[in-house]
Formats: structure tokens, sequence, C-alpha cells
């Protein structure tokens, strides 16, 4: 699913930190050193931050779920599901993703 928000942050991190394009799981993602930091699922953004950092953020997120991309009830613990109504916050959360991944790195 095309979305033109992702797009624009995928070529401001290209830009200013070096990310790439990708595919995980079949959908559109950011890498860093070929490391997913997010993604593009169902039109909505995913962000690598860690349990810690989810955790804090769902009161901020109440609408935010774990992301489950088999749709098989198996949700990946580090990894947030935002819905569009978020959307004017993907690109601080997108940074925030970043930096966690470098850390991991």
């Amino acid at each position: 699913m095309e979305n033109q928000h992702f797009n624009d942050i995928a070529r401001q991190f290209a830009e200013e930190y070096g990310s790439s394009s990708g595919h995980m799981f079949g959908k559109a993602c950011l890498k860093i050193n070929n490391k997913a930091f997010v993604a593009l699922f169902k039109g909505e953004m995913v962000f690598k931050l860690g349990r810690q950092a989810i955790e804090s953020l769902r009161e901020t997120y109440p609408e935010s779920v774990n992301w489950d991309p088999s749709g098989k009830g198996r949700a990946m613990k580090d990894w947030l599901q935002l819905p569009i109504a978020y959307e004017a916050d993907w690109s601080m959360l997108a940074k925030q993703s970043l930096e966690f991944v470098r850390a991991t790195l």
C-alpha cells in the first residue's frame, strides 16, 4: 500500500542518515546497515522501538498494537504499529526507531 508520508520519510532519512529502502515480510521498509527499523503495513507505520519504549508509548498512542505481520496472533514484541491517525508523529518515531536499531548494531 502506497503512503506519501512514508515515501517522504524514506527520502528524508536516506539523505540525512544514509538509510535505504527495502522489503521485510513483503512490506516496504527502511533499513540502516541492512537492518529494518520501520515498515509500512496496511497503510500504517510500524516502528522497531524495543519493549521498554513500547510500554511507555502505550498511553500516548492507545490505538497502537504490537505488530503481527502474519496475522496469526504472533505479535513482535519490539515492533509497534501505529494507525494513520498518528501520522504527524511518524517522522519523530522513525528517528527514535533508527536510533534504537543503530544501538543494537
